[in-house]
């Protein structure tokens, strides 16, 4: 039975998944920070960062289960605990306060702050344990992969989105996914706290 849902292709689940990663991510957002550090090194490598936050946020979504069993937590709990961390981060976009403070001094690089904790950071790798509460892996896993696919073509023209959206288009674009993971955070609360009254 497990098998037979696997196998069916659902658009919706797809697109919740994808623009709920899409919007933690938040890669258009951080176009002025990762033009900023390319500033700075003078390259950012790209396809190595692509593939090394694909490689944390993909190893998290099959090695993430057993670790929280280890710690005695199921999906559930993780996945309430998740929605609220997403709900701050909504809030943090749409209001424009840094809520989760992050280290000024650390050095910039493909794989540091690039790859982690800015693209495959707390806040993604949370998503993803949370989203398994609601989402087949291999959906799960698409999802991941169009995202990478969308962060590498933006690494790769960084100076040609800037020009087009301007800051103005990167403020509204920001607030507008932050409005929606407020709302995806709702949902997944309520869908999993319902689980600890059964």
């Amino acid at each position: 039975m497990r098998q037979t849902k696997r196998m069916n292709f659902r658009p919706d689940e797809f697109l919740t998944v994808t623009f709920t990663l899409f919007a933690v991510i938040d890669i258009v957002g951080s176009i002025p920070l990762l033009i900023s550090i390319k500033t700075k090194t003078g390259i950012i490598q790209e396809f190595k960062a692509t593939i090394i936050s694909g490689a944390l946020m993909i190893l998290f979504l099959f090695a993430g289960k057993p670790f929280l069993k280890v710690l005695g937590v199921n999906i559930q709990s993780f996945a309430v605990g998740g929605s609220v961390v997403l709900f701050l981060l909504g809030l943090e976009m749409v209001l424009g306060h840094e809520i989760f403070k992050s280290e000024k001094d650390a050095p910039s690089g493909t794989v540091v702050p690039i790859a982690f904790p800015l693209i495959a950071g707390s806040g993604t790798l949370t998503t993803i344990m949370s989203l398994k509460a609601n989402f087949d892996e291999w959906i799960i896993l698409a999802g991941i992969v169009a995202n990478l696919v969308v962060i590498y073509i933006v690494l790769k023209s960084l100076k040609w989105v800037e020009k087009v959206l301007g800051k103005a288009g990167l403020l509204a674009v920001r607030k507008f996914f932050g409005v929606i993971l407020l709302a995806i955070a709702v949902k997944i609360f309520g869908s999993n706290i319902a689980a600890f009254g059964k």
